[in-house]
């Protein structure tokens, strides 16, 4: 039984704390009126029933005042024989009329009884009796002069059926009043609860979007009528809000979207799962992608033509670097996709209360850098190769002439000078290129031009490569269409322009080739046109659009001979930038190349225009 019971009060103390806070409320509330009614009940209940006895004290004193008065006036002339039939007679006439006396009791001045109403001792009985005694008094000689006492022994049934009486009448008020609080705090919380679930109701509407939903305010009074009244002018000024603004969200959203669209790198923003939920055309392209296949999707998943996981190692260490070290300073790392290089900077996306989001990458394509870095490279190690031979060479022969001179015939040393002498300048050449490109490639390099004829310059510049020519027995031809105009050049620039063309065909002729120099106004008649065409080895499509480029060469088992990439380089800064002019490539596999280069033809009055022109943009 004992387990039954200390089972049913754990139940009742889990169920009263699993109760809501409002019910726990209610339930106190309840208890806390309940005691106060109990005890103001019990207050009012004992301070009536203390006033009822005093009352009926008071009551007894004037009964047994007036009852001495009475017997002092009636016994006051009659002998002491007399005093007690007379005193007898009154006392149970009075006794009599009255329930409430139980007995009188006269006593004279020395305490001795004169008469009593008591035949025997009272008994012990659980009624109370209350005893009023008063002295009985006369005037002598003009005094007041005690000559008894009368007792007065009251049962106290009029006092206890009064006090029943008005002990009940007051436990039914107290009762019928605290019912009807209880009832009216339960109503009460009834109707609050109600309202407050229509409130709750409407604010979960509103929470969710459905702005404009009211709730009904019949019914109502006081402050929670104006509650609701708020609540549906609010509900109202929020539709509005919705409605006035939601065009202007629109639009700065479509904005944003404009504006991010149009950069010119990717970007690529993802929430806090790794999920793609903007990216841009840029980014589009570089990836090969369409939005609806990435958006969405787990940019670690992502995947190029190699089936390689471009992106996962990057967000991997996004990931295991602290957010505090990413913000100060966001990750950069270099990515291959497609057989693209992009630059990747991925940087962290918090709120204005730094709750984090997610992250966005900026892509960049460094294709084209990572190629110029390749090339220059490549370049460094061909020159230095390039230069090592040149000088290994010179200082074995200027060796072997300083050590063993004079052991040498004068045939030996006549093949070793003049092979020192090629060696010096091939040196000589390589240098000059190089400090040509970084001449011609300074932004503050200006070139003095003048009005020339383009014939003798071309005549002059074959006539500086017959030499090399003859040891292929290549042969040549010249043709310059007659009347050609003067071009505004530098002469010196030009000649090493022609010089690096009729060096390229040189090296790349067959023996017993043959190479053509043309000078022509071209179609537009705008032009003078300059071409060096040859009927060697030839160049493959795929090279043609970067044979220009800065130390680009053409590297295969067909075409192995060595250089530093910057001779045609050379010939498009000095021919695009300097001269204004334009360069071309014409070639085939097999069938030789065309190289050649457009000077547009100026009039002499021009010059001063062309060269405050030519002047202006040098400076910007």
């Amino acid at each position: 039984m004992s387990n039954i019971f200390k089972n049913m009060d754990n139940e009742s103390k889990s169920g009263f704390l699993n109760l809501s806070t409002q019910n726990k409320l209610i339930i106190v509330g309840w208890c806390l009126s309940s005691i106060l009614i109990f005890i103001t009940a019990w207050f009012v209940i004992g301070n009536t029933q203390r006033k009822i006895f005093e009352s009926y004290y008071n009551f007894g004193l004037m009964l047994a005042k007036t009852l001495a008065i009475e017997s002092v006036d009636i016994t006051s002339e009659l002998p002491e024989q007399e005093k007690y039939l007379k005193l007898k007679s009154h006392a149970n006439s009075i006794i009599k009329g009255n329930k409430d006396i139980l007995y009188i009791t006269f006593t004279n001045d020395t305490g001795n009884v004169i008469y009593s109403s008591l035949d025997k001792p009272l008994q012990t009985t659980n009624n109370k009796i209350i005893e009023v005694n008063t002295p009985m008094m006369t005037v002598k000689d003009g005094q007041k002069v005690v000559i008894g006492s009368v007792q007065i022994g009251l049962t106290g049934s009029t006092m206890r059926e009064v006090s029943k009486t008005t002990r009940n009448s007051m436990i039914i008020i107290f009762t019928v009043a605290w019912v009807i609080a209880i009832f009216a705090v339960l109503v009460n919380t009834l109707l609050i609860t109600r309202q407050i679930t229509l409130l709750l109701e409407g604010v979960k509407r509103i929470s969710t979007g459905e702005f404009g939903y009211t709730v009904a305010a019949k019914d109502l009074w006081g402050e929670i009528k104006q509650l609701f009244e708020a609540f549906n002018d609010m509900s109202k000024r929020l539709r509005q809000y919705e409605e006035k603004n939601i065009d202007q969200l629109t639009y700065e959203r479509n904005k944003l979207e404009a504006v991010l669209m149009s950069i010119a790198n990717g970007v690529v923003v993802c929430d806090n799962y790794d999920k793609v939920i903007l990216i841009n055309n840029a980014a589009l392209k570089m990836l090969d992608m369409s939005a609806k296949e990435i958006l969405n999707t787990k940019i670690q998943d992502y995947c190029d033509m190699n089936s390689e996981l471009c992106f996962k190692p990057t967000i991997e260490k996004f990931k295991d670097t602290p957010l505090e070290e990413i913000e100060a300073k966001p990750l950069e790392v270099q990515v291959k996709v497609n057989n693209r290089v992009i630059d990747t900077i991925t940087s962290p996306i918090f709120t204005l209360s730094q709750e984090y989001l997610g992250y966005i990458m900026i892509l960049h394509d460094v294709t084209r850098e990572a190629e110029i870095d390749q090339m220059k490279n490549c370049f460094i190690s061909n020159v230095s190769h390039e230069l090592r031979t040149p000088v290994t060479v010179l200082r074995s022969y200027i060796d072997t002439l300083h050590n063993c001179g004079d052991d040498l015939d004068e045939n030996t040393k006549k093949e070793f000078i003049s092979i020192m002498n090629e060696e010096a300048d091939r040196l000589n050449k390589m240098v000059n290129d190089i400090l040509d490109f970084s001449r011609l490639e300074s932004p503050d390099v200006r070139l003095e031009k003048s009005f020339v004829d383009i014939g003798p310059i071309l005549e002059l510049t074959v006539s500086s490569v017959k030499v090399l020519a003859e040891e292929k027995k290549l042969s040549f031809s010249v043709i310059v269409e007659p009347d050609l105009p003067k071009v505004f050049i530098n002469s010196d620039s030009i000649e090493r322009v022609i010089k690096n063309l009729l060096s390229n065909a040189i090296k790349y002729s067959n023996e017993y080739g043959r190479i053509k120099l043309r000078a022509e106004l071209d179609r537009t008649g705008e032009n003078v046109e300059v071409s060096v065409e040859d009927n060697g080895i030839g160049i493959p499509e795929e090279h043609l659009i970067k044979i220009f480029d800065r130390f680009y060469r053409v590297e295969n088992n067909t075409h192995t001979i060595k250089g530093t990439g910057l001779g045609l380089h050379l010939v498009k800064v000095a021919i695009e930038k300097h001269h204004d002019g334009e360069v071309f490539v014409e070639s085939k596999v097999g069938e030789g190349s065309k190289f050649g280069f457009r000077l547009p033809v100026v009039k002499q009055d021009d010059e001063w225009e062309i060269s405050i022109e030519k002047s202006e943009k040098q400076t910007q």
